[in-house]
Formats: C-alpha cells, sequence, structure tokens
C-alpha cells in the first residue's frame, strides 16, 4: 500500500492540488484518496481536475443524483473507500436514509437482472436498440 503524503511533507505541485481540493470543497483538510494518489502526480491533478469538474461542475444531473449514481456504481464495484465518502457527500446534499435504502433495492436489482442478461445472453429487442 502507498504510504499517505500529507500536506506538510508533499511537494508543491502537490501543495498546488491539495489547495484547490480544501478550496474548492471549503474544508481545512484532504481525505486519504488524494493523499494516496499524491503519490504520482501527475494521477493525482489528472484526477482531481475531472472529479472536479464532474461532480462538482454545472450539469444537466442534479449534484445528489450525480453522487447516488457514484454510490451505485461504488457498490457494484465493491469499493468501500468510494461508498463511505460518496453516501457521506450524498447525505450532506439531502439524501434520506429512506432513499439510501431505495437506492440499494435498485443496485442489487441491477446487479441481478444485468447477470441474468449476460448469463442466458439474452439478445436486445430491436426497439431498443439505438
Amino acid at each position: 500500500m502507498p504510504s499517505l503524503i500529507e500536506y506538510k511533507e508533499a511537494s508543491a505541485e502537490v501543495r498546488a492540488v491539495y489547495d484547490d481540493i480544501m478550496a474548492t470543497r471549503q474544508t481545512d483538510s484532504v481525505n486519504n484518496f488524494w493523499k494516496a494518489l499524491a503519490n504520482h502526480p501527475p494521477t493525482l491533478r489528472r484526477t482531481w481536475e475531472r472529479v472536479k469538474t464532474m461532480m462538482g461542475g454545472e450539469g444537466a444531473i442534479d449534484p445528489l443524483v450525480r453522487e447516488m449514481i457514484y454510490i451505485a456504481v461504488s457498490v457494484t464495484n465493491n469499493c468501500t473507500y468510494c461508498i463511505a465518502t460518496h453516501t457521506a457527500a450524498a447525505r450532506s446534499k439531502g439524501m434520506s436514509e429512506e432513499m439510501f435504502g431505495e437506492l440499494m433495492a435498485i443496485t442489487g436489482l441491477a446487479n441481478e437482472t444485468n447477470r441474468l442478461a449476460n448469463g442466458y445472453g439474452v439478445e436486445v429487442d430491436e426497439q431498443y436498440r439505438s
């Protein structure tokens, strides 16, 4: 497991990204995901820019819905870290326990039916092809 690069130990390049993360998120800390990525500054910078654009930027999808999509994909990919951080973010944006429960039910259902469709090799109906 890579070391976590703390702010005081970070290069100027990494500190610049950390500063942007903290300013954007209005916090005085950087979480462990970013500290781990700081072991390779180009990956840290590239990933932060994409996350900032997709999760925090303007778009047609509501910020809460974005977080809920991220949770569903993280559950599917079994990323405990992402499940925890994006669940916290979704709760801060208004996700209730009832919404979370429904999200988990839909995610579980989609995973099950996706595997069934793939396992049976179900051909896509003509009316659903784009």
